[in-house]
């Protein structure tokens, strides 16, 4: 049975709460009667925001009342423990105690991170919960773990990386088996850090991953593989980098246009095809990052998203809900353990 209730964080991103709530009210409006929406922050505020748009479908809109929010500049570590109440928190919560099938914000990563932990716990046997990003390809986009919740990694984290990815490209990419590859400044086996050079012996080595070895960056837009494995920090850069070029992209097609003397019909039919193309490295344009690793459906957006993001977002937490995905997760990493 497809999963239907959805905890959404009202007060998470920088167009928060308007936004959060026209997306929700977008996807249910996108969505037949099963889907319902649990709108987490603070009651009056967004009591007042609903009764000033009358297409809100109220009977499937609930509120939980969170009364705090987290910032997105809060120290992650201590906005969770002094704010018990934050929408985040109730969010999470209410995901915990069954009255949700999944949590989506887009609000602190961070915060989001240390409370799912904390309120979810992490699934047995997985050392550091991953958020997985989308990278865009001549062949779709790659899944790369991990892109920053994990900046200083063993060997033993990328193993699972690699594991965690396997089973998401699985259940909910429906691609198997999804191939594995290492991030790295060579293809040889040999080449790489100490860290890096640890971690291919293993994925190599690991029955439940499909390795294809290690994989340049001037391999990622070719589609190298399915999965793209590194530490945060190098996914961090290779993720940053992916979003400037969304803007970058086009200011330079731009300048070039203008050198060039283009006419301007010449020139939009230009802009169109490199906007299509643009539209890969655009954050906003995948929706969410699904949090890997922890007992529960989390979705991670960023911070700029906007109603038609959050309206993605909500229904990308419903595939990974119904895909059940956790509990997926749960039975490859007690085999892997056995």
């Amino acid at each position: 049975m497809a999963a239907s209730r959805i905890a959404v964080d009202a007060m998470g991103g920088d167009n928060a709460p308007d936004a959060v709530v026209e997306g929700a009210i977008q996807a249910l409006h996108q969505t037949e009667g099963e889907l319902s929406v649990l709108l987490v922050g603070p009651e009056e505020q967004l009591h007042g925001l609903l009764a000033s748009r009358p297409e809100a479908p109220e009977e499937r809109l609930r509120i939980v009342d969170a009364p705090e929010a987290i910032g997105m500049g809060e120290t992650p570590s201590t906005a969770v423990k002094q704010k018990p109440n934050s929408s985040i928190h109730q969010g999470l919560a209410a995901h915990h105690d069954d009255h949700a099938d999944a949590f989506v914000s887009a609000g602190n990563t961070g915060a989001i991170m240390a409370a799912s932990m904390f309120i979810l716990q992490r699934i047995p046997g997985v050392e550091r919960p991953s958020i997985a990003g989308f990278f865009p390809t001549l062949k779709g986009s790659s899944v790369v773990l991990d892109i920053g919740s994990n900046v200083d990694c063993k060997p033993a984290h990328l193993l699972q990386f690699a594991r965690m990815g396997t089973v998401y490209a699985r259940q909910v990419l429906k691609t198997d088996p999804p191939s594995v590859g290492l991030l790295n400044i060579g293809e040889e086996p040999g080449k790489g850090n100490e860290q890096v050079k640890a971690a291919h012996e293993l994925l190599r080595d690991a029955d439940d991953v499909h390795f294809v070895g290690n994989v340049e960056g001037g391999d990622l837009l070719f589609y190298a593989a399915d999965i793209i494995i590194c530490d945060g920090f190098v996914g961090n850069v290779l993720l940053k980098f992916g979003e400037s070029m969304s803007t970058v992209l086009s200011d330079m097609c731009q300048q070039e246009m203008e050198r060039q003397g283009l006419a301007p019909d010449e020139q939009k039919l230009v802009a169109g095809v490199l906007d299509e193309v643009r539209e890969g490295f655009d954050p906003e344009a995948l929706g969410g990052a699904p949090l890997l690793g922890v007992n529960g459906n989390v979705l991670v957006g960023h911070g700029r998203s906007t109603a038609d993001v959050i309206a993605q977002m909500i229904h990308s937490a419903r595939t990974i809900a119904t895909e059940n995905v956790a509990h997926a997760l749960e039975e490859a990493f007690q085999s892997s353990s056995a």
